[in-house]
């Protein structure tokens, strides 16, 4: 059978060039594309490279390796997965950039693709998620390149860490254990938790706010045992237009393990007016944000700590 292809295409007031820019480098996708967990070079140049690619389709969180030539003078970047995952037999596509000489563009996003065996229902389960994420990203790209230099006011890259005496397995699994956390932690009201496959987490998680107020989030997280945990909040609470984080673990030849809570945030200005009392300012509203991520984690850090250190 042949490959079905589908065209999605959205105008841009910015430049063809900021917006290749984010199409050009996977390492911001996390930030700025809600379906993307993870995604990282894993070979290869600015020219012709291989990545990888953690990203949430259908409510399944989900990997593949991709090549990728890319060609910066005429915007454009084709892709095909080289390990495509079931029910995918083949996906490829291009993305296309094209100026319109008044300071705005055109981005085109065209992909191909086959499902196993041909089955029709494998067939519509790609189709959706294929319509789902191309317009997700295609108007979050659009977002994230008009925003221009705005970004740097909404954008807070923060991080908060602490010192456990025990032992690197310990710690590490406190933190993957997720599904444990209403029972360990005092802010998480309730967890969800998925791992259909080994280190590949979906959750859904209430928490509860330094103000008492509860709020739920949908995370994918990618796990590499004793190392780091990735994640990705694809439900947002309403003041946020991205939410990325990890956790870094690193072992220490004192006996003791050095953990780091690390968050990337987007802030929607719009949302954050239309609170019933909104900050002051947008600086007052970068340190409340700041403040509630961090409390978390914090609090998280503090009972990892005390339930190490009492083994």
């Amino acid at each position: 059978m042949s490959n079905t292809e589908v065209t999605h295409r959205i105008d841009v007031a910015a430049s063809a060039d900021a917006v290749y820019r984010i199409v050009a480098d996977v390492s911001l996708w996390p930030l700025y594309f809600p379906p993307t967990v993870r995604a990282e070079r894993v070979a290869g140049d600015d020219n012709d490279e291989r990545i990888r690619i953690w990203a949430v389709a259908n409510g399944d969180l989900r990997t593949w390796e991709s090549r990728r030539r890319l060609d910066p003078a005429a915007h454009r970047v084709r892709f095909e997965q080289t390990r495509p995952a079931a029910p995918v037999a083949a996906m490829g596509g291009e993305w296309s950039v094209q100026e319109r000489g008044d300071g705005t563009c055109t981005v085109v996003l065209d992909h191909h693709y086959r499902a196993t065996g041909d089955d029709p229902a494998a067939l519509a389960r790609i189709a959706q998620a294929v319509e789902t994420n191309s317009v997700s990203e295609l108007s979050h790209l659009r977002r994230a390149a008009e925003r221009g230099d705005a970004e740097k006011e909404l954008l807070l890259d923060f991080s908060d860490t602490d010192v456990i005496a025990g032992s690197l397995g310990d710690t590490y699994d406190f933190i993957y254990d997720a599904a444990k956390w209403p029972d360990r932690i005092p802010h998480v009201v309730r967890m969800d938790l998925r791992e259909d496959v080994s280190g590949l987490q979906y959750m859904e998680m209430d928490t509860r706010a330094p103000d008492g107020s509860v709020h739920t989030t949908v995370s994918g997280r990618v796990c590499t045992p004793q190392r780091r945990i990735v994640y990705k909040q694809t439900k947002l609470p309403p003041v946020l237009q991205a939410h990325n984080g990890e956790w870094l673990f690193e072992d220490a030849a004192d006996g003791t393990v050095k953990v780091t809570s690390r968050h990337q945030v987007i802030l929607d200005p719009q949302a954050i007016a239309a609170l019933p009392e909104p900050p002051a300012s947008l600086e007052a509203a970068r340190a409340a944000v700041r403040n509630s991520l961090g409390s978390n984690s914090r609090a998280t850090l503090a009972r990892a700590r005390a339930f190490v250190e009492a083994r």
